[in-house]
């Protein structure tokens, strides 16, 4: 019996990936149309002009890992200061584009590629003839009254667009168009690169059309922990991957199977500090990572840390905290590759720069560079920032295996860790680990405060448990968007699916029996 399987915070997005799934197409093209559909789509939430990353795994065979994170422009000045918004916050690359190009040249070797036309059919569909305006899309959009850039391309007639009303976005159309014709190649080399590059040109960016010329996404291994549960898998610098697998490795070291809720959800808190003060030092670009890199997670370097954790009592926290605006996607295929991807322009609408001849929103994601210059993570010309986008894959030893991933800026590794541990600690199912009251330490998309929050429901539980313990906490609306959009993909040793969504977002999940 064959399964097919996608999930995604928005159900266009999953639509478009199921269509080429049950076509026999891979879950790299699904993913591949997925993330057209939901660029445009869930516009707020991620662009052609942003970054992606990928863990591709075919079955019986190790993950493969897929980093498309954009550099900084070849111009920009170290000792420069960047703005947060405008024109000025737009001066890195977007990788997601060659993200796509690489993951297609790799299960390319395997299997039959669709073409690209067929791939944007759905991303197509919705330039043309329209996306309907979500609660989510709404409620961003209205903080944009005052951006003349986002209100052209997004307030038909100059009027906020109301819940079900309908945008259309032409010029995107025309130039995923183009890249069916040009191929994926032509973002970075060719006219519609030096088409991009004029347009940031012209509006002011530092960027060129010589930095895409420059520019590619690199295929990897991996990173990866070896815990009780399963063997843990994430992507590498730039990104917190490493602060995902240690919060899990950390915990993992310390768990008992008689922890109440109470102890259980302050243990991951208190593994995610240390993690995040890992991940804080270390974490750059890959050509400017320290000697150290290689032994975080080792099994020592791990117990060390577990070990400055009490279970009576919560360390201080006050560091400032990262948001991010991002789409995690899943997808299974007939022949058992599994994929899990990320997609983002950091914050929501990021830059907040359009290209309105292109119908393009480009990142902010620059601004994940520390402003200290003595930090590994410091600007420079063509370097990589810091990212916050990270998803997730884990192999069990009966054979099972799972994708799953959040949107969530420092939320990711916290959301990440509660769905692990509820559904292969506790065994919980997938769908209730993920829709069950979460937490969030630090900043996310909306928010500017950097305590402990956490959903009604919860806090209701132990909230006052917690705070005996020492947390600073508050509690929030339950089903909050401020807790990011979780999915997930579990496949058991016996072969059966378990694909579950978060209902805190619009999205969708399929799972289905071909054959």
């Amino acid at each position: 019996m064959t399964h097919i399987a996608f999930t995604a915070p928005h159900f266009k997005a999953t639509e478009a990936g199921m269509e080429i799934l049950r076509r026999g197409g891979s879950a790299v093209d699904a993913m591949v149309a997925a993330a057209a559909a939901v660029a445009v789509h869930y516009p707020h939430m991620n662009s052609l002009g942003g970054d992606g990353f990928w863990l591709i795994q075919r079955k019986g065979e190790a993950p493969v890992a897929i980093d498309a994170a954009g550099c900084a422009a070849a111009s920009v000045d170290p000792q420069w200061t960047p703005p947060y918004r405008g024109v000025g916050a737009a001066f890195t690359s977007a990788g997601t584009v060659a993200g796509w190009e690489v993951a297609r040249t790799y299960i390319g070797q395997f299997t039959q590629l669709e073409p690209l036309e067929t791939l944007f059919a759905e991303a197509r569909r919705g330039c043309e003839s329209g996306i309907e305006v979500t609660d989510s899309l709404a409620t961003v959009l209205r903080k944009y009254e005052g951006c003349k850039d986002i209100r052209q391309l997004y307030y038909p007639d100059g009027k906020l667009p109301s819940v079900g009303a309908r945008l259309c976005n032409p010029r995107l159309g025309q130039l995923f168009e183009r890249l069916a014709a040009e191929g994926l190649d032509g973002f970075y080399r060719g006219t519609l690169a030096e088409d991009i590059g004029a347009a940031l040109e012209c509006a002011g960016s530092l960027l060129r059309a010589t930095d895409f010329y420059d520019y590619r996404a690199r295929l990897q291994s991996p990173l990866s922990v070896q815990t009780s549960h399963a063997q843990l898998f994430n992507l590498g610098a730039p990104t917190q991957g490493i602060a995902s697998l240690l919060t899990l490795a950390i915990y993992d070291q310390l768990y008992e199977a008689s922890w109440s809720e109470l102890q259980r959800v302050h243990h991951l808190i208190e593994a995610t500090k240390q993690a995040f003060r890992v991940r804080d030092r270390e974490v750059a670009d890959p050509a400017c990572l320290s000697e150290q890199w290689d032994q975080l997670l080792q099994p020592g370097y791990i117990r060390g840390l577990a070990a400055e954790i009490r279970g009576d009592r919560a360390q201080p926290w006050g560091k400032v905290a990262e948001p991010g605006d991002t789409v995690w996607m899943g997808a299974l295929d007939g022949d058992g590759t599994l994929v899990s991807f990320i997609q983002s322009i950091y914050w929501e609408f990021g830059s907040g720069l359009v290209l309105p001849e292109l119908g393009l929103v480009w990142n902010n994601r620059g601004l994940g560079f520390s402003r200290d210059p003595s930090s590994r993570n410091c600007l420079a010309p063509g370097k990589k920032p810091f990212h916050t986008l990270n998803p997730a894959m884990a192999n069990f030893a009966d054979g099972g295996r799972a994708a799953y991933g959040t949107m969530g800026g420092e939320g990711q590794p916290q959301t990440q860790a509660a769905i692990f541990t509820r559904r292969f600690y506790q065994g919980l199912p997938l769908a209730d680990a993920i829709a069950e009251s979460r937490w969030l330490l630090g900043r996310t998309w909306g928010e500017a405060s950097v305590n402990l929050k956490m959903e009604q429901a919860l806090y209701q539980r132990i909230g006052p448990q917690l705070a005996a313990l020492g947390h600073e906490i508050r509690p929030v609306l339950n089903c909050n968007g401020m807790m990011g959009h979780a999915g997930g993909i579990y496949i058991d040793a016996s072969g059966r699916v378990e694909c579950a969504t978060d209902p805190r977002s619009d999205g969708l999940a399929l799972c289905e029996t071909l054959g």
